[in-house]
């Protein structure tokens, strides 16, 4: 049998890896939520080692391009943390309604669980070329803009396009030169 093609196989590439909100709830919209996740791709940055050269955050989910050693398992960590820190921020400013949609909408099998943030996976694709590379950072870049929510990539809010163009983003990330 053929190896899945999501999966992290070598660490010394960078990978692609996108996820999404249950039920595509659009919880990103809201910018302490969406503070969260970039949060989050601080600590992956500063205290997991992991490279982050590319993101966006959409309503709805996030795109980015990584790079590290056990990227499976930090991204898992990663993901679990902004979980619970969501669920914190739901509640703290009173989203009734998303928090009763994520309790709701829980896999039954999750028994362990009473709310769920996150569509199961990542679906990493690993970037062995910098054409690759130069693509899907494109693509992420230009992902609010095929949305039809901006008219320039570095018009969005949450995303590294403006790092990109020499500006400072929200977070930093390790520019790939191509």
């Amino acid at each position: 049998m053929g190896r899945s093609r999501y999966k992290f196989y070598e660490s010394h590439y960078p990978y692609f890896v996108s996820s999404t909100l249950l039920e595509e709830l659009p919880l990103f919209s809201k910018p302490q939520v969406a503070q969260v996740l970039l949060e989050q791709f601080m600590v992956l940055q500063n205290m997991r080692s992991v490279k982050v050269y590319a993101y966006v955050i959409m309503p709805n989910h996030f795109h980015a391009v990584v790079q590290g050693e056990q990227l499976s398992k930090k991204l898992r960590l990663t993901k679990s943390y902004a979980a619970r820190q969501i669920l914190e921020v739901l509640k703290r400013y009173g989203h009734t309604r998303w928090l009763r949609k994520l309790k709701e909408c829980k896999r039954s099998y999750k028994r362990h669980r009473t709310f769920q943030v996150w569509e199961e996976g990542l679906h990493p694709k690993q970037l062995s070329t910098t054409e690759m590379m130069a693509q899907k950072i494109a693509y992420i870049h230009q992902n609010p803009v095929k949305a039809g929510w901006v008219n320039a990539p570095d018009d969005w809010r949450y995303s590294s396009a403006g790092n990109y163009l020499g500006r400072e983003g929200l977070i930093p990330v390790t520019l790939f030169a191509g």
